[in-house]
């Protein structure tokens, strides 16, 4: 997905350098620490079919981003299922184990996750991982990527009241790692997932990854970028490193 210079509406050094001194870092999961969806996808589109869901048609790769990418699995299974709660329930149990099987086997890390990782611990910043996924999903996908350890807390949709699109599930991260929202940016993918952190007042660094930019966009992340390794991202942190450091200098 090409993303051409200038195009976003805020200028993506000045939408961070503006934390100075940064906290912690957010992550969502699925589509932000790996390339997640063509995984979900696959797993919907399987099982779907397999009950005669649209009378045994495929979903398409847009039905799935617009109605389910990002999106919690109580709230998915409403969407599909509205006069069947038991068998959303069924279904959700049947793609999540046909999706942990999947992503055991071909679940690899967004590029430049590792760069980014390194630069955060370089700085002792505190991190929370934050997402709507079930908590076996969750974990085992942070286990496959090697960053049990990395993250000091997982805060999960199902642990707050509301799931994302609501903040609730950023404004539990910021409580729980004692970290305030002037000094926090989050990584997202996913349309409900930049509505939640917007909302919880952060800067919303946006992965372009899957989901169409023009829908990302009216989500107001501070801007978009390709993955981790994109230069828009690492001019932002450079000005946010200078910043501290002259802050630091003056006192």
């Amino acid at each position: 997905m090409s993303l051409s210079p200038g195009e976003n509406s805020v200028d993506s050094t000045s939408s961070l350098s503006r934390l100075a001194p940064i906290e912690a870092v957010l992550f969502d999961i699925d589509g932000t620490l790996c390339d997640s969806d063509p995984l979900h996808y696959y797993a919907y589109r399987e099982i779907l079919q397999e009950i005669g869901f649209n009378g045994g048609v495929p979903i398409t790769e847009e039905f799935f981003v617009e109605n389910m990418s990002g999106k919690h699995n109580e709230d998915t299974a409403a969407f599909l299922f509205p006069d069947d709660h038991q068998k959303g329930l069924k279904f959700f149990d049947d793609k999540e184990a046909m999706y942990l099987r999947l992503a055991k086997e071909q679940l690899k890390p967004m590029n430049g996750l590792y760069k980014l990782k390194k630069w955060i611990e370089d700085r002792g910043l505190k991190r929370a991982a934050v997402s709507n996924a079930p908590r076996l999903n969750a974990e085992l996908m942070i286990s496959l990527l090697g960053l049990s350890d990395f993250f000091d807390s997982v805060i999960l949709g199902s642990d707050c009241e509301h799931f994302k699109p609501f903040p609730d599930p950023y404004l539990k991260a910021l409580e729980v790692l004692k970290v305030s929202k002037d000094h926090t940016f989050i990584c997202e993918d996913s349309v409900s997932g930049i509505k939640a952190g917007v909302a919880a007042g952060m800067p919303v660094v946006g992965l372009a990854t899957r989901n169409p930019e023009h829908l990302l966009k009216e989500a107001k992340p501070a801007f978009l970028i390709k993955d981790f390794e994109d230069p828009k991202l690492w001019a932002a942190l450079e000005e946010l490193d200078r910043k501290a450091g002259a802050a630091t200098a003056a006192s």
